[in-house]
């Protein structure tokens, strides 16, 4: 008997990104604080007797075959629970790809989340955090929901509660290769500037959030592509509280102080830019 269910997988952005310094098995030691927020991928899943996996997606950008990161979540969840089962997986993206928002990595968390609701194997959080690890590192962060502390390369982390930030987000239109920003960035800083400033109380002070927001991956996707510091500039004049680029971009979010100021921001900021920009509107979650 075939099953389909349907999911949604959402977005996320960086409140603050530290890298601390570049580790041994290649990945990167971080500290980050991280809030998933209300733009959100739709995810149909069919599960049916017989084996193999596939995925279709609306975006000519996101693969199709293994290389895909919700294809391996499914291959990995089914060998971890031992089962074996045809899985379709139909992903419409709203998230913009490779925009430093998370995308991929919720795919394949949303798809461990539904195959372990559907199929019912009763793995548990800890072995699905565990299976998440292996596909990246922003996986895991998923798996938990809800806003987090992330430190090791990603996949350690405390859950944090913070306000629903009222958001708007500019996507520019390009993809930025998460491996090239962090290849390119500059780890020759002195300790002292590795010194973590982190507060509860910070976190939930819109005073406060413009010092506190910080992206150590922002000044290397700026010095390539200057108009994600324009589009900061943008919101910050529009009313932001504070702007930052998300992961390692190009996707930059402003945080606003009420509802009102930001759905005015969204409006102003949708209207001056070319069609070819996304410009969305969100809360945290």
């Amino acid at each position: 008997m075939k099953r389909s269910s349907s999911f949604l997988s959402p977005a996320k952005v960086n409140l603050v990104l530290r890298v601390l310094g570049k580790r041994p098995d290649g990945y990167h030691d971080i500290f980050s604080v991280m809030q998933p927020i209300s733009i959100y991928d739709e995810i149909t899943i069919d599960v049916g007797p017989g084996e193999g996996i596939r995925v279709s997606c609306d975006s000519m950008s996101v693969p199709s075959d293994s290389t895909n990161l919700a294809y391996r979540a499914a291959a990995a969840y089914l060998q971890s629970a031992g089962v074996k089962k045809k899985v379709d997986i139909t992903i419409k993206k709203n998230i913009p790809v490779a925009a430093g928002l998370g995308g991929g990595s919720s795919n394949a968390a949303t798809v461990l989340l539904a195959l372990d609701n559907i199929l019912k194997t009763g793995l548990g959080e800890k072995a699905l955090m565990d299976v998440a690890s292996t596909l990246g590192s922003d996986v895991p962060f998923f798996i938990l929901g809800g806003s987090a502390v992330a430190t090791g390369r990603g996949e350690v982390l405390e859950r944090v509660k913070l306000p629903g930030f009222e958001y708007v987000l500019v996507n520019p239109g390009f993809p930025v290769p998460t491996a090239w920003v962090y290849n390119n960035l500059d780890l020759t800083k002195t300790p002292e500037n590795n010194i973590l400033f982190y507060s509860k109380e910070a976190l939930t002070s819109h005073e406060k959030l413009r010092e506190f927001l910080v992206n150590d991956l922002d000044a290397v996707t700026i010095r390539k592509y200057p108009e994600v510091l324009r589009l900061k500039e943008m919101l910050l004049e529009s009313g932001a509280t504070a702007a930052l680029m998300s992961g390692s971009g190009p996707t930059v979010f402003g945080v606003f102080p009420d509802s009102l100021t930001a759905d005015t921001a969204f409006k102003d900021i949708k209207g001056r830019l070319d069609k070819s920009v996304s410009v969305f509107r969100a809360q945290g979650l």
